[in-house]
Protein backbone atom coordinates (compact mmCIF):
# COMPACT_ATOMS: atom_id res chain seq x y z
CA UNK A 1 0.00 0.00 0.00
CA UNK A 2 1.29 3.46 -0.88
CA UNK A 3 2.36 5.42 2.25
CA UNK A 4 -0.28 7.85 3.43
CA UNK A 5 -3.24 6.01 1.93
CA UNK A 6 -5.77 4.99 4.61
CA UNK A 7 -6.48 1.32 5.31
CA UNK A 8 -9.95 0.56 3.89
CA UNK A 9 -12.59 -0.10 6.57
CA UNK A 10 -14.42 -3.44 6.74
CA UNK A 11 -16.87 -3.88 3.88
CA UNK A 12 -20.59 -3.44 4.52
CA UNK A 13 -21.25 -6.44 2.25
CA UNK A 14 -18.95 -9.00 0.60
CA UNK A 15 -17.39 -8.09 -2.73
CA UNK A 16 -17.71 -10.53 -5.62
CA UNK A 17 -14.83 -12.99 -5.73
CA UNK A 18 -13.18 -12.38 -9.10
CA UNK A 19 -9.67 -13.43 -8.16
CA UNK A 20 -9.59 -16.31 -10.63
CA UNK A 21 -11.71 -14.66 -13.33
CA UNK A 22 -10.17 -14.65 -16.78
CA UNK A 23 -11.27 -12.59 -19.72
CA UNK A 24 -14.24 -10.19 -19.70
CA UNK A 25 -16.84 -10.33 -16.94
CA UNK A 26 -20.52 -9.51 -17.28
CA UNK A 27 -22.28 -6.75 -15.38
CA UNK A 28 -25.98 -6.02 -14.96
CA UNK A 29 -26.87 -2.55 -16.23
CA UNK A 30 -29.61 -0.19 -17.37
CA UNK A 31 -29.34 1.75 -20.60
CA UNK A 32 -31.03 2.89 -23.78
CA UNK A 33 -31.30 0.77 -26.93
CA UNK A 34 -32.70 3.63 -29.04
CA UNK A 35 -33.52 7.33 -28.53
CA UNK A 36 -37.12 6.48 -27.63
CA UNK A 37 -36.55 3.20 -25.77
CA UNK A 38 -36.25 4.60 -22.28
CA UNK A 39 -33.84 2.87 -19.92
CA UNK A 40 -34.13 -0.91 -19.92
CA UNK A 41 -32.22 -3.80 -18.30
CA UNK A 42 -29.03 -4.72 -20.18
CA UNK A 43 -25.91 -6.80 -19.69
CA UNK A 44 -22.52 -5.27 -20.44
CA UNK A 45 -19.17 -7.02 -20.92
CA UNK A 46 -16.30 -5.50 -18.95
CA UNK A 47 -12.72 -6.19 -20.03
CA UNK A 48 -10.41 -8.18 -17.82
CA UNK A 49 -8.13 -5.76 -15.95
CA UNK A 50 -4.94 -4.93 -17.84
CA UNK A 51 -1.73 -4.09 -15.99
CA UNK A 52 -2.82 -0.53 -15.14
CA UNK A 53 -6.54 -1.22 -14.68
CA UNK A 54 -8.76 -1.11 -11.62
CA UNK A 55 -11.97 -3.12 -11.52
CA UNK A 56 -14.73 -1.55 -9.44
CA UNK A 57 -17.97 -2.92 -8.01
CA UNK A 58 -20.33 0.03 -8.41
CA UNK A 59 -22.26 1.05 -5.30
CA UNK A 60 -23.82 4.33 -6.46
CA UNK A 61 -24.01 6.39 -9.64
CA UNK A 62 -25.34 9.91 -9.90
CA UNK A 63 -27.86 10.91 -12.57
CA UNK A 64 -26.69 13.92 -14.57
CA UNK A 65 -28.90 15.94 -16.91
CA UNK A 66 -26.41 15.16 -19.69
CA UNK A 67 -27.32 11.47 -19.22
CA UNK A 68 -30.88 12.33 -20.27
CA UNK A 69 -29.73 14.22 -23.37
CA UNK A 70 -27.38 11.40 -24.39
CA UNK A 71 -29.81 8.55 -23.75
CA UNK A 72 -32.57 10.27 -25.70
CA UNK A 73 -30.30 11.12 -28.63
CA UNK A 74 -30.79 14.85 -28.17
CA UNK A 75 -27.14 15.63 -28.90
CA UNK A 76 -26.89 13.27 -31.88
CA UNK A 77 -24.11 10.89 -32.89
CA UNK A 78 -24.95 8.19 -30.36
CA UNK A 79 -24.22 4.48 -30.69
CA UNK A 80 -26.75 2.18 -29.05
CA UNK A 81 -27.05 0.40 -26.75
CA UNK A 82 -25.85 3.20 -24.48
CA UNK A 83 -25.32 2.84 -20.74
CA UNK A 84 -25.03 6.28 -19.10
CA UNK A 85 -23.45 7.31 -15.82
CA UNK A 86 -20.29 9.31 -15.02
CA UNK A 87 -20.66 9.94 -11.29
CA UNK A 88 -19.52 6.53 -10.06
CA UNK A 89 -18.65 5.43 -6.52
CA UNK A 90 -17.74 1.86 -5.62
CA UNK A 91 -15.22 -0.56 -4.16
CA UNK A 92 -12.13 -2.01 -5.83
CA UNK A 93 -12.53 -5.72 -6.65
CA UNK A 94 -9.38 -6.42 -8.71
CA UNK A 95 -6.28 -4.50 -9.76
CA UNK A 96 -3.82 -5.01 -12.59
CA UNK A 97 -0.29 -6.21 -12.05
CA UNK A 98 1.20 -2.68 -12.22
CA UNK A 99 -1.27 -1.08 -9.79
CA UNK A 100 0.21 -0.40 -6.35
CA UNK A 101 -1.77 2.67 -5.26
CA UNK A 102 -5.24 1.10 -5.02
CA UNK A 103 -6.16 -2.01 -3.05
CA UNK A 104 -9.08 -4.41 -3.08
CA UNK A 105 -11.87 -3.10 -0.86
CA UNK A 106 -10.88 0.55 -1.15
CA UNK A 107 -13.66 3.00 -1.99
CA UNK A 108 -12.99 4.84 -5.24
CA UNK A 109 -14.73 6.97 -7.82
CA UNK A 110 -14.83 7.56 -11.56
CA UNK A 111 -15.93 10.84 -13.09
CA UNK A 112 -16.59 12.09 -16.61
CA UNK A 113 -13.50 10.69 -18.36
CA UNK A 114 -11.63 7.42 -18.41
CA UNK A 115 -8.66 8.28 -20.63
CA UNK A 116 -6.84 10.98 -22.60
CA UNK A 117 -3.74 11.13 -24.78
CA UNK A 118 -1.43 11.91 -21.80
CA UNK A 119 1.06 13.56 -24.18
CA UNK A 120 -0.38 16.94 -25.18
CA UNK A 121 0.29 20.17 -23.31
CA UNK A 122 -3.11 20.06 -21.59
CA UNK A 123 -2.65 16.51 -20.33
CA UNK A 124 0.88 17.22 -19.13
CA UNK A 125 -0.48 20.25 -17.25
CA UNK A 126 -3.07 18.10 -15.46
CA UNK A 127 -5.91 19.43 -17.61
CA UNK A 128 -6.96 16.13 -19.16
CA UNK A 129 -10.47 17.43 -19.74
CA UNK A 130 -9.02 19.75 -22.39
CA UNK A 131 -6.95 17.01 -24.07
CA UNK A 132 -5.97 18.30 -27.49
CA UNK A 133 -6.62 14.90 -29.04
CA UNK A 134 -9.89 14.48 -27.17
CA UNK A 135 -10.52 12.91 -23.79
CA UNK A 136 -12.34 9.58 -23.66
CA UNK A 137 -15.71 10.03 -22.00
CA UNK A 138 -16.91 7.51 -19.44
CA UNK A 139 -19.76 6.52 -21.71
CA UNK A 140 -20.67 6.92 -25.36
CA UNK A 141 -17.07 7.47 -26.53
CA UNK A 142 -14.82 5.31 -28.70
CA UNK A 143 -12.21 3.83 -26.39
CA UNK A 144 -9.49 4.10 -29.03
CA UNK A 145 -6.64 3.68 -26.56
CA UNK A 146 -7.95 0.30 -25.33
CA UNK A 147 -10.11 -2.02 -27.41
CA UNK A 148 -11.81 0.54 -29.64
CA UNK A 149 -15.25 -0.30 -28.26
CA UNK A 150 -17.75 2.34 -27.18
CA UNK A 151 -17.42 3.11 -23.47
CA UNK A 152 -20.34 2.19 -21.24
CA UNK A 153 -20.98 4.03 -18.01
CA UNK A 154 -21.89 3.59 -14.39
CA UNK A 155 -25.53 2.49 -14.44
CA UNK A 156 -24.00 -0.96 -14.00
CA UNK A 157 -22.81 -3.29 -11.29
CA UNK A 158 -19.15 -3.02 -12.29
CA UNK A 159 -16.70 -1.05 -14.42
CA UNK A 160 -12.99 -1.34 -15.36
CA UNK A 161 -10.96 1.88 -15.61
CA UNK A 162 -7.28 2.76 -16.02
CA UNK A 163 -5.85 3.60 -12.60
CA UNK A 164 -4.77 7.06 -13.75
CA UNK A 165 -8.44 8.06 -14.05
CA UNK A 166 -9.63 6.52 -10.77
CA UNK A 167 -10.15 8.76 -7.75
CA UNK A 168 -9.95 8.10 -4.03
CA UNK A 169 -13.23 8.74 -2.16
CA UNK A 170 -12.42 9.93 1.38
CA UNK A 171 -14.12 7.65 3.88
CA UNK A 172 -15.61 10.66 5.69
CA UNK A 173 -17.94 11.33 2.77
CA UNK A 174 -21.32 9.63 2.45
CA UNK A 175 -20.72 7.52 -0.69
CA UNK A 176 -24.16 8.08 -2.23
CA UNK A 177 -24.13 11.83 -1.62
CA UNK A 178 -20.51 12.02 -2.84
CA UNK A 179 -21.32 10.54 -6.26
CA UNK A 180 -22.55 13.85 -7.80
CA UNK A 181 -19.31 15.52 -6.69
CA UNK A 182 -17.63 13.68 -9.58
CA UNK A 183 -19.48 15.88 -12.08
CA UNK A 184 -21.55 18.64 -10.42
CA UNK A 185 -18.97 19.10 -7.68
CA UNK A 186 -15.89 19.42 -9.85
CA UNK A 187 -17.75 21.43 -12.50
CA UNK A 188 -18.44 24.17 -9.93
CA UNK A 189 -15.26 23.77 -7.87
CA UNK A 190 -12.93 24.19 -10.87
CA UNK A 191 -13.86 27.77 -11.90
CA UNK A 192 -14.00 28.90 -8.25
CA UNK A 193 -10.57 27.36 -7.72
CA UNK A 194 -9.23 28.87 -10.96
CA UNK A 195 -10.44 32.32 -9.87
CA UNK A 196 -8.78 31.68 -6.47
CA UNK A 197 -11.91 32.45 -4.48
CA UNK A 198 -11.10 32.95 -0.82
CA UNK A 199 -12.56 34.31 2.38
CA UNK A 200 -14.12 37.72 1.86
CA UNK A 201 -14.76 37.34 -1.87
CA UNK A 202 -18.30 37.82 -3.18
CA UNK A 203 -19.64 35.04 -5.40
CA UNK A 204 -22.88 35.05 -7.39
CA UNK A 205 -24.65 31.85 -8.43
CA UNK A 206 -27.21 31.94 -11.23
CA UNK A 207 -29.71 29.08 -10.95
CA UNK A 208 -30.32 26.72 -8.05
CA UNK A 209 -30.43 23.22 -9.52
CA UNK A 210 -27.93 20.37 -9.36
CA UNK A 211 -24.96 22.56 -10.31
CA UNK A 212 -26.17 25.68 -8.55
CA UNK A 213 -26.66 24.11 -5.15
CA UNK A 214 -23.12 22.69 -5.31
CA UNK A 215 -21.74 26.10 -6.29
CA UNK A 216 -23.38 27.64 -3.21
CA UNK A 217 -22.01 24.98 -0.87
CA UNK A 218 -18.48 25.03 -2.26
CA UNK A 219 -18.25 28.84 -2.42
CA UNK A 220 -19.42 29.07 1.19
CA UNK A 221 -16.85 26.46 2.23
CA UNK A 222 -14.18 28.63 0.57
CA UNK A 223 -15.26 31.51 2.80
CA UNK A 224 -17.11 33.56 0.20
CA UNK A 225 -20.18 35.72 0.62
CA UNK A 226 -22.73 34.15 -1.72
CA UNK A 227 -25.58 35.71 -3.66
CA UNK A 228 -28.07 33.48 -5.48
CA UNK A 229 -29.96 34.77 -8.51
CA UNK A 230 -33.24 33.02 -9.24
CA UNK A 231 -36.35 33.63 -11.32
CA UNK A 232 -38.55 32.06 -8.63
CA UNK A 233 -39.39 33.51 -5.22
CA UNK A 234 -40.19 29.95 -4.15
CA UNK A 235 -36.45 29.23 -4.13
CA UNK A 236 -35.55 31.99 -1.68
CA UNK A 237 -35.88 29.77 1.40
CA UNK A 238 -34.03 26.88 -0.26
CA UNK A 239 -31.14 29.17 -1.21
CA UNK A 240 -30.81 30.40 2.36
CA UNK A 241 -30.99 26.83 3.71
CA UNK A 242 -27.97 26.01 1.53
CA UNK A 243 -26.06 28.93 3.03
CA UNK A 244 -26.66 31.81 0.62
CA UNK A 245 -26.16 35.21 2.22
CA UNK A 246 -28.35 37.04 -0.28
CA UNK A 247 -31.03 36.01 -2.76
CA UNK A 248 -31.98 38.20 -5.71
CA UNK A 249 -35.06 37.84 -7.89
CA UNK A 250 -33.44 38.27 -11.30
CA UNK A 251 -36.71 39.33 -12.95
CA UNK A 252 -36.97 42.35 -10.61
CA UNK A 253 -35.10 45.32 -12.20
CA UNK A 254 -34.87 47.17 -8.87
CA UNK A 255 -33.32 44.14 -7.13
CA UNK A 256 -30.82 43.71 -9.94
CA UNK A 257 -29.91 47.39 -9.84
CA UNK A 258 -29.34 47.13 -6.08
CA UNK A 259 -26.82 44.34 -6.76
CA UNK A 260 -24.74 46.58 -9.07
CA UNK A 261 -20.95 46.19 -8.57
CA UNK A 262 -21.41 43.82 -5.63
CA UNK A 263 -19.69 40.64 -6.89
CA UNK A 264 -16.23 39.39 -7.79
CA UNK A 265 -17.22 36.27 -9.74
CA UNK A 266 -20.43 34.67 -11.00
CA UNK A 267 -21.04 30.97 -11.62
CA UNK A 268 -23.84 30.67 -14.19
CA UNK A 269 -25.42 27.21 -14.13
CA UNK A 270 -28.52 27.86 -16.24
CA UNK A 271 -28.84 25.67 -19.35
CA UNK A 272 -31.64 27.68 -20.98
CA UNK A 273 -31.13 30.82 -23.10
CA UNK A 274 -31.02 33.95 -20.92
CA UNK A 275 -29.68 37.50 -21.07
CA UNK A 276 -26.27 37.81 -19.42
CA UNK A 277 -25.96 41.59 -19.62
CA UNK A 278 -27.84 42.30 -16.35
CA UNK A 279 -25.48 39.94 -14.54
CA UNK A 280 -22.37 41.63 -15.94
CA UNK A 281 -23.56 44.84 -14.26
CA UNK A 282 -23.42 43.13 -10.84
CA UNK A 283 -19.67 42.49 -11.24
CA UNK A 284 -16.90 44.71 -9.95
CA UNK A 285 -13.83 45.74 -11.92
CA UNK A 286 -11.84 42.64 -12.96
CA UNK A 287 -14.79 40.40 -12.20
CA UNK A 288 -15.59 37.26 -14.18
CA UNK A 289 -18.66 35.29 -15.21
CA UNK A 290 -18.12 31.57 -15.78
CA UNK A 291 -20.69 29.91 -18.02
CA UNK A 292 -21.33 26.29 -16.97
CA UNK A 293 -24.82 25.71 -18.36
CA UNK A 294 -24.90 24.80 -22.05
CA UNK A 295 -28.14 26.03 -23.68
CA UNK A 296 -29.33 24.07 -26.69
CA UNK A 297 -30.48 27.29 -28.39
CA UNK A 298 -28.74 30.60 -29.08
CA UNK A 299 -28.21 33.01 -26.19
CA UNK A 300 -29.10 36.72 -26.42
CA UNK A 301 -26.06 38.72 -27.60
CA UNK A 302 -23.51 40.01 -25.10
CA UNK A 303 -22.97 43.77 -25.08
CA UNK A 304 -19.17 44.23 -25.32
CA UNK A 305 -19.49 47.54 -23.49
CA UNK A 306 -20.58 45.66 -20.37
CA UNK A 307 -17.24 43.86 -20.40
CA UNK A 308 -15.02 46.72 -21.51
CA UNK A 309 -16.15 49.28 -18.95
CA UNK A 310 -15.10 47.10 -16.00
CA UNK A 311 -12.48 44.80 -17.56
CA UNK A 312 -14.83 41.86 -17.02
CA UNK A 313 -14.02 38.37 -18.27
CA UNK A 314 -16.65 36.06 -19.75
CA UNK A 315 -15.37 32.50 -19.59
CA UNK A 316 -16.40 28.86 -19.81
CA UNK A 317 -15.23 25.88 -17.80
CA UNK A 318 -15.39 22.10 -18.30
CA UNK A 319 -15.29 19.72 -15.32
CA UNK A 320 -11.69 19.46 -14.01
CA UNK A 321 -8.53 17.42 -14.38
CA UNK A 322 -7.88 14.28 -12.32
CA UNK A 323 -5.57 16.02 -9.85
CA UNK A 324 -8.02 18.89 -9.36
CA UNK A 325 -10.93 16.46 -8.96
CA UNK A 326 -9.05 14.69 -6.18
CA UNK A 327 -8.31 18.08 -4.62
CA UNK A 328 -12.06 18.83 -4.76
CA UNK A 329 -12.97 15.53 -3.09
CA UNK A 330 -10.46 16.11 -0.30
CA UNK A 331 -11.73 19.70 0.12
CA UNK A 332 -15.31 18.49 0.36
CA UNK A 333 -14.35 15.86 2.94
CA UNK A 334 -12.53 18.49 5.00
CA UNK A 335 -15.52 20.85 4.93
CA UNK A 336 -18.34 18.31 5.07
CA UNK A 337 -19.69 19.19 1.62
CA UNK A 338 -21.82 16.67 -0.29
CA UNK A 339 -24.75 16.88 -2.67
CA UNK A 340 -28.37 16.90 -1.53
CA UNK A 341 -29.72 13.74 -3.11
CA UNK A 342 -32.70 11.46 -3.62
CA UNK A 343 -31.71 7.79 -3.88
CA UNK A 344 -33.54 5.79 -6.58
CA UNK A 345 -33.69 2.17 -7.65
CA UNK A 346 -33.25 0.86 -11.18
CA UNK A 347 -37.02 0.61 -11.69
CA UNK A 348 -37.33 4.34 -10.96
CA UNK A 349 -34.78 5.56 -13.50
CA UNK A 350 -37.23 6.52 -16.25
CA UNK A 351 -39.44 8.36 -13.78
CA UNK A 352 -36.35 10.11 -12.42
CA UNK A 353 -35.40 11.24 -15.95
CA UNK A 354 -38.87 12.73 -16.48
CA UNK A 355 -38.66 14.48 -13.12
CA UNK A 356 -35.22 15.88 -13.97
CA UNK A 357 -36.59 17.38 -17.17
CA UNK A 358 -39.47 18.88 -15.18
CA UNK A 359 -37.10 20.28 -12.55
CA UNK A 360 -38.68 18.08 -9.88
CA UNK A 361 -35.59 17.07 -7.91
CA UNK A 362 -33.86 18.58 -4.90
CA UNK A 363 -31.11 18.50 -6.07
CA UNK A 364 -29.64 15.32 -7.55
CA UNK A 365 -30.83 11.74 -8.14
CA UNK A 366 -28.43 8.89 -7.34
CA UNK A 367 -28.88 5.28 -8.47
CA UNK A 368 -28.44 2.52 -5.90
CA UNK A 369 -26.55 -0.02 -8.01
CA UNK A 370 -27.59 -2.88 -5.75
CA UNK A 371 -31.04 -2.67 -7.39
CA UNK A 372 -29.73 -3.48 -10.89
CA UNK A 373 -30.16 -7.24 -10.50
CA UNK A 374 -27.92 -9.87 -12.05
CA UNK A 375 -26.44 -10.03 -15.56
CA UNK A 376 -27.81 -12.27 -18.28
CA UNK A 377 -25.64 -14.98 -19.77
CA UNK A 378 -24.87 -12.89 -22.87
CA UNK A 379 -23.84 -9.25 -23.19
CA UNK A 380 -26.00 -6.66 -24.93
CA UNK A 381 -23.21 -4.06 -24.93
Amino acid sequence: MTPGRPVPPPLAKPLPDLTDAAGPTLAAAYGATAPDSGLVPLTVARRAPKADDVEIAVEFCGLCHSDVHASRGEWGGNTYPLIPGHEIVGRVTRVGSAVDDFTVGERVGVGCMVDSCRECESCLDGLEQYCEKGMTGTYGAKDARNDGAVTQGGYATSIVVDRNYVLRIPEGLDPAAAAPLLCAGITTFSPLNHFEVEEGDAVGVVGLGGLGHMAVKIAKAMGAEVTVFTTSERKFAAARELGADHVVLSTDPAAMEAADRSLDVIIDTVAAPHDLNPYFRTLRVDGALFQLGLPSEAMPPVNPGSLIRRRIAYAGSLIGGIEETQEMLDFCAEHGVVSDIELVGADQLNEAYDRMVAGDVKYRFVLDASTLGTPAEKADA
